[in-house]
């Protein structure tokens, strides 16, 4: 059985030692989206930290219409916070592509998770701070994330837990229920995660914690995507030169 109590209390300890080791003193930079994982990391930081180590950053693309989440999480946590309005450096970087280059659907979809995260680390360098990555176990196994987006980080206390899991957590920090329990959705496209992926998390931590599965399409949906997403996971190739 999943013990969250003990589980918070190690990953408490965890990100104390990574400040301790990687920048003692260090406040923790934290992209506020309103949802369950970031809500969890801000509040798992505020315990490690103290709430005045802990700096919430709201990025809206324009107009958010779930940024009262985000508003609930920082005011619920008493921490730090800024808003950066992140339209103007989405539009200028489309704007400034050439007019003869189609921009593809995935472009416009992952050049805000982008531009985020070099907010995250401008507000990060100008605050002594180190950026939290935010991903969870669920979301990384089938590589649901943006590669130099919010895939990347400092610290990441969360990759090794499900989501599942992680409300767990959520209740056991006291997290209102709405942040916690808010249906995950990307902030990008519009939809939620579970309509990107074709299958719902209780679905996919079930396969990832015990191999068991019911669907055998949906179980070939999962392996495909953990295979063809592994590399976001892992370094960048290197050509190695001996001479």
């Amino acid at each position: 059985m999943f013990d969250a109590v003990k589980v918070k209390d190690e990953i408490v300890e965890w990100i104390r030692e990574f400040f301790r080791t990687n920048g003692d003193g260090c406040n923790a930079v934290i992209g506020i989206s309103g949802g369950k994982d970031s809500s969890i990391t801000a509040a798992l930081c505020a315990e490690a930290l103290g709430r005045d180590r802990v700096i919430g950053v709201l990025m809206p693309n324009g107009e958010q219409s779930d940024i009262e989440y985000a508003e609930l999480l920082v005011n619920h946590l008493q921490i730090k916070n800024h808003t950066i309005n992140i339209k103007s450096a989405v539009d200028g970087v489309l704007t400034a592509l050439p007019s003869d280059m189609e921009i593809s659907k995935q472009t416009r979809t992952n050049l805000p998770a982008r531009i985020r995260m070099c907010t995250l680390y401008a507000v990060s360098q100008s605050n002594n701070g180190r950026v939290a990555n935010t991903c969870n176990l669920s979301e990384d196994y089938v590589g649901y994330s943006t590669r130099y987006g919010d895939a990347a980080g400092d610290f990441s206390p969360l990759s090794k837990i499900t989501v599942t899991e992680l409300r767990q957590i959520g209740r056991v920090l006291g997290l209102p229920v709405q942040l916690v329990d808010k249906v995950p959705i990307d902030g990008l496209s519009g939809k939620s995660d579970e309509d990107n992926l074709g299958f719902t998390y209780a679905v996919l931590d079930r396969y990832i914690r015990t191999g068991q599965i019911d669907d055998q399409a949906v179980k070939e949906r999962i392996d495909r995507l953990h295979v063809q997403n592994k590399f976001k996971l892992e370094l960048m190739p290197c050509f190695e030169y001996n001479g």
